[in-house]
């Protein structure tokens, strides 16, 4: 046995800009890291600049606040070695890079080789890509580098092997998608099978803008065999043991997180990516509009799950048009959920923007522009109350209704932040199942089954999607469960 050595992983939430907090909060791992016995303390790409720094990268003050903040871990580096992700500035180029501390110095930098450039990833336009497999020896183990997309290709790591590397560490920024889990280990252990060396992944957590980056870092064995992987969207600190004999390295089993389900992994990103939204752009908490109706009872769910009830402030705005049973459903879920609930009818607004367009309006029956105008009075309240209390808007429309234009522009849509608006009308419900399911606080969520459109109903929805697409009849279909679903929650208000 040529050595052994306890890595560390620690998924942490950094925050876009701010170095030096991402700095203490890199060094707050440090003493745990060292308490379990560990080596070598693994963090995430660029988790000194936090993921994606986008332009911040371009401004010469961010540039020093990043050097200080290594030159301060460099420091902190003592008794364990620190593999840390930042932005590299040297000669007038900017590469992604992974630093490995040792002894108050940077000992060795590897450069991110393959640059995405598609989606959400833009890093061509700031990075310039490296070149060299760079191999660091630690407790008698070779440790080779790689940094994200550089896994999800054949060369970087076989470049790694041919460099005499035993064992892989990949730092990485992934975000959250669907199945993401699943393919990222289902890669990484076709990179171990082809190399015949031992992975570990260290992604980061927490939520920046529209991205949410899930966690779930995982260790794979040189056979591809998962034998570790930490919880998703959750901070952890967690611990690999490897050990080398000859030229092969080995990674013992350790604790294996158990992988999330569809639903429970779509709403915990969406409470991730609001409780994160809200906190780290120092908003006091959220408003919304509560309708009585499923999509806004979801918002309000993931709001308090995101944020704690008293952060959050639920308004209910009738008009001439809401339902008695609306009023109830959105009256019991505030109580229920424990937030302060404000009632405030618009229909005064509603009359008084009618009597100043009546010039403008006359011989014209009534139609969509009166039914936009009471979305827009409900919008102007909102926003009202929240510039009025520093409370970030919350918007409550789902995907399926953008898609259809079943949403009011300035209206209804107008907010700070949408988090359902990725999810299609028969998501919704499922995620709304999901947590009824599992949380004793239960959401007012109606089911498909106890009403269904008639056949002219669905003859008028079917008319009606085909002007709205501009499309072949067959296209309009493709979309009749989603409005069909739209005109079940509209009907759960209205007649339940």
């Amino acid at each position: 046995m040529t050595g052994t050595l306890r890595i560390a992983l620690a998924q942490i939430n950094p925050t876009v800009g701010d170095a030096p907090g991402n700095a203490d909060r890199v060094i707050a791992q440090i003493a745990p890291a060292r308490a379990l016995g560990a080596g070598l303390l693994v963090l995430p790409e660029l988790v000194l600049s936090g993921y994606p720094p986008e332009d911040l990268l371009f401004h010469r003050g961010f540039r020093r606040r990043v050097d200080a903040a290594l030159e301060r871990l460099a420091a902190a580096a003592d008794g364990i070695d620190l593999l840390v992700g930042y932005p590299e500035y040297s000669s007038g180029t900017i590469y992604n890079t992974a630093a490995w501390l040792r002894g108050g110095a940077v000992i060795a930098r590897y450069r991110k080789q393959s640059l995405p450039n598609y989606r959400v990833f833009d890093e061509k336009r700031y990075f310039t890509a490296g070149t060299t497999a760079v191999v660091v020896e630690i407790a008698g183990i070779k440790v080779g580098l790689l940094i994200c997309e550089d896994i999800w290709h054949v060369a970087p790591a076989a470049a790694l092997r041919a460099a005499g590397a035993a064992l892989c560490i990949s730092l990485n920024a992934s975000p959250f998608q669907l199945g993401k889990q699943s393919e990222r280990e289902e890669v990484i252990a076709k990179r171990a099978r082809e190399t015949g060396m031992p992975f570990i992944y260290v992604n980061l957590v927490g939520g920046q803008d529209e991205l949410v980056f899930d966690g779930n870092s995982f260790a794979v064995d040189a056979t591809g065999r998962l034998v570790h992987r930490a919880p998703a969207f959750a901070e952890s600190l967690s611990c690999v043991d490897a050990s080398q004999a000859g030229r092969d390295a080995h990674l013992e089993p350790e604790s294996l997180a158990e992988l999330m389900g569809a639903e429970e992994s779509v709403y915990q990103a969406i409470v991730t990516g609001v409780r994160d939204y809200v906190d780290k752009h120092h908003f006091s908490g959220v408003v919304l509009g509560l309708s009585g109706g499923v999509d806004s009872a979801l918002v309000l769910a993931i709001a308090c799950d995101a944020l704690g009830a008293d952060r959050v402030h639920a308004v209910m705005l009738p008009s001439r048009y809401t339902s008695s049973i609306s009023e109830k459903d959105a009256a019991a879920m505030a109580r229920g959920f424990g937030v302060r609930y404000s009632v405030i009818p618009i229909e005064g607004m509603f009359q008084a923007t009618l009597a100043a367009l009546e010039r403008e309006f006359r011989g014209s029956a009534p139609d969509s522009a009166e039914e936009n105008i009471q979305a827009r009075c409900r919008g102007i309240v909102l926003m009202g109350i929240s510039n009025k209390t520093g409370r970030m808007l919350l918007t409550t429309g789902n995907k399926s209704e953008m898609a259809v234009g079943y949403a009011t522009l300035y209206g209804d849509m107008a907010g700070g932040y949408a988090p359902i608006k990725d999810c299609s009308k028969t998501l919704v419900y499922r995620l709304v199942r999901w947590r009824n399911a599992r949380i004793r606080c239960r959401l007012t969520a109606c089911s498909t089954r106890s009403w269904r459109p008639s056949s002219r109903t669905i003859a008028r929805w079917t008319r009606s999607l085909r002007r709205a697409l501009n499309a072949q009849p067959s296209c309009a279909c493709l979309t009749w469960s989603s409005a069909m679903n739209t005109s079940v929650a509209r009907r759960r208000r209205e007649c339940a």
